[in-house]
């Protein structure tokens, strides 16, 4: 005779999202560059993105755990709902992004678009996650 009580799942797991009929954790590693891998996200341009990506998470009730903003790529370390497709995850980041710095730094322009189609994930698990962090606050990454 088994002596599982709901109540168990719980305790094990804290630190966890609990929906109605799931309990889990969804984290993704994700980079992304500008077209050409141009280094075109310095000084106010680089102020502003930061800006952006926290109120797209802000707004879809997603938490940045970690966000490095290069000269030329982004790196986010991003918790979101289990609902939402990573590529949702991306585009809601890359494509509010792209309109209003487009709209606010008429320099980008000068671009076909600012950001390539492309994007790396990876998911990560809850013990990595620290990992993930440090490599993506790791001094190795140039600072302007």
């Amino acid at each position: 005779m088994s002596t599982y009580k709901p109540s168990d799942m719980r305790k094990d797991s804290e630190g966890y999202a609990h929906s109605q009929h799931s309990v889990g954790l969804a984290t993704v590693h994700l980079v992304w560059i500008p077209k050409r891998r141009k280094p075109v996200l310095k000084g106010s341009i680089k102020l502003r993105l930061s800006e952006i990506l926290d109120s797209v998470a802000h707004d879809k009730e997603w938490i940045i755990k970690a966000k490095e903003i290069a000269s030329d790529h982004v790196h986010l370390l991003v918790e979101y709902d289990e609902k939402t497709p990573i590529c949702d995850v991306v585009k809601s980041f890359k494509g509010r992004s792209s309109r209003l710095l487009r709209e606010e730094f008429p320099e980008l322009k000068k671009l076909p678009s600012l950001w390539t189609r492309s994007y790396f994930y990876d998911t990560s698990l809850k013990v990595s996650t620290c990992k993930v962090m440090a490599y993506i606050n790791d001094p190795h990454h140039e600072r302007h």
